[in-house]
């Protein structure tokens, strides 16, 4: 079996092991803020970080990145965990930056006696108009001299809650004047007067992402950190704060390295949980695991397997430069694998009625019909037939072409797993609309018997169910929740714009009555038609499907 190319990142870690790095040292870690729920792009990073752990044989910790209570939840936490474990991986440490507030404190108060921070009284706006530019120095800050003694003092009254937000902040003493803005004296602590969703009301000062992440890892000893490509000028400031730190500190063996790699972005979606939040807060959607989200309950829901999502990051691999991914790679890897593991089951969507004249009154028999040949080849399920049926209404013409290979007068098709039929004529209302279709059966041409009739070639096969033995589900037929390939690159900027108003229809179907067994979370092929999960909110009496996917890529460009 011809092995897989290694990633930039794998040959960074064959390098630095080359070069005398422990391999039992290597350490890795995820580390989302609990703001929202994980979507899509997410999964790359855990995919990235979780296979390294694998490949290694290393330790993988799960890092809640929890430093701004404002908009974070219990709630988002549970839902991380659930997903991460759902895609089949698992973690070795759950751990909170919130778990090490007193030690950056600590750190920030190291700082502050080396001389290298020190608490700025201006506004934000003051701030922002001495940081100067990226072809021009910035100012440094009136209060950058102040001494030890007031910026321990001042701290200490921001710590204990003595200062509204806003007034002061704790900042780094860099460069004003060095290339990367990042690196201009950025901020470390400031005031927020919020509860805490793990600490409550203990601190009153929070550390800024910056500051927190290093540290974190650093504490953690996690080897490689690794974070998407718009955190590269990132890596100045992150390796000045653990290196300052390793001078002014019992030294820790292991000094983090922070490597970028391109985050995942997915045509006709967008990858932001900010923006994702809005269409949850004004309600465009069915919450956070609505199946039109890109998150991965959303995904699930809508009856992505964690395989095919593995595949699918398995497939778009690691690069070092942004680009976009076509959203059918991930319908693609979806139906490789339903179509392995699902059930086949006859449902008709839009229903018309279907006659078989010839056919016995007030008899009904039963007749097999495969699973899975995918699956089990041997494995065969019972379903009713009778004289009175459902097809698809769009199955029928009374006149057609040569290319029109389903049923329409005088011509032969299928029945799947049952008979051959030949169109016989149309019933019609008072309009001219179509309300019934006659056909003739041939009794000898069952599906399986053997017979010569059975084996002869017709063009088309139908799926079909029985009017009396059918029973009544609700399908939500989702398409792609926007319209447009680049969401929000119109003139206004607005993605709410490109939303795409028809990304659900209801249909009331006719399904065959196995389905009445069915429980949330079972997943069918519904024969030519596509792939369907039975909804959280389905229940005896209201049967719910959400589609998947279709059995091909029909999206027209």
């Amino acid at each position: 079996m011809e092995s897989k190319p290694e990633n930039f990142i794998e040959q960074i870690i064959k390098e630095d092991i080359s070069s005398g790095f422990a391999p039992q040292k290597l350490k890795f870690r995820f580390p989302p803020e609990p703001n929202g729920y994980l979507h899509i792009g997410h999964a790359k990073a855990i995919g990235l970080n979780f296979g390294l752990g694998d490949k290694y044989n290393a330790p993988v910790n799960l890092r809640f990145d929890d430093t701004n209570p404002e908009k974070e939840e219990v709630e988002y936490v549970r839902a991380i965990k659930e997903d991460i474990s759902w895609l089949g991986y698992k973690w070795s440490e759950e751990t909170y930056s919130s778990d090490n507030f007193q030690q950056l404190y600590e750190w920030a108060l190291l700082l502050i006696d080396s001389g290298k921070a020190y608490v700025d009284s201006q506004t934000s706006e003051l701030m922002a108009e001495q940081k100067g530019t990226p072809t021009s120095e910035g100012k440094n800050s009136p209060y950058r001299n102040r001494s030890i003694e007031e910026n321990h003092e001042i701290f200490q009254q921001m710590k204990s809650g003595n200062c509204k937000e806003g007034v002061h902040v704790l900042r780094a003493k860099i460069d004003m004047a060095h290339p990367n803005m990042l690196m201009r004296d950025p901020i470390i602590y400031r005031v927020l007067d919020k509860s805490h969703h793990r600490t409550g009301q203990e601190w009153k000062i929070y550390p800024m992402y910056d500051w927190a992440h290093g540290q974190c890892d650093y504490i953690e000893q996690v080897s490689h950190s690794l974070c998407s490509l718009e955190f590269k000028p990132h890596r100045d400031l992150y390796e000045w704060f653990i290196d300052a730190l390793r001078q002014n500190s019992n030294n820790l063996p292991v000094f983090p390295k922070q490597r970028e790699f391109a985050r995942l972005n997915l045509s006709y979606t967008i990858m932001s949980k900010r923006k994702l939040a809005v269409l949850v807060e004004k309600k465009l959607v069915d919450g956070w695991d609505d199946p039109r989200m890109p998150t991965i309950s959303g995904l699930r829901r809508r009856g992505y397997t964690p395989k095919s999502i593995r595949e699918f990051i398995n497939k778009v691999g690691v690069a070092k430069r942004d680009n976009v991914i076509d959203v059918s790679l991930l319908e693609f890897c979806a139906r490789e694998d339903l179509n392995k593991e699902t059930d086949r089951k006859m449902v008709v969507l839009d229903p018309i009625k279907l006659t078989v004249v010839n056919y016995p009154d007030g008899h009904t028999e039963m007749l097999e019909s495969e699973d899975n040949p995918e699956k089990d080849v041997n494995k065969k399920r019972k379903i009713p037939f009778s004289k009175h049926l459902y097809i698809e209404r769009e199955d029928f013409k009374e006149e057609a072409n040569r290319k029109f290979f389903r049923l329409t007068i005088g011509k032969e098709v299928r029945l799947k797993s049952a008979f051959i039929i030949k169109g016989a004529g149309a019933i019609k209302d008072n309009n001219g609309n179509i309300t019934e279709v006659l056909c003739e059966y041939d009794p000898k041409s069952r599906s399986g018997s053997g017979s010569e009739e059975s084996l002869r070639k017709v063009k088309g096969t139908l799926h079909w169910v029985t009017q009396n033995d059918s029973i009544d589900i609700t399908i939500n037929s989702y398409d792609r929740l926007f319209k447009e390939e680049s969401p929000g690159t119109n003139e206004d900027g607005d993605f709410l714009k490109d939303i795409n108003p028809t990304s659900l229809q209801i249909i009331k179907a006719k399904a065959e009555p196995s389905l009445a067994l069915a429980n949330p979370g079972e997943a069918f092929q519904f024969q030519r038609k596509g792939y369907f999960i039975v909804d959280k909110k389905s229940k005896a009496n209201d049967i719910i499907f959400n589609k998947t996917v279709g059995l091909r890529d029909s999206w027209k460009k």
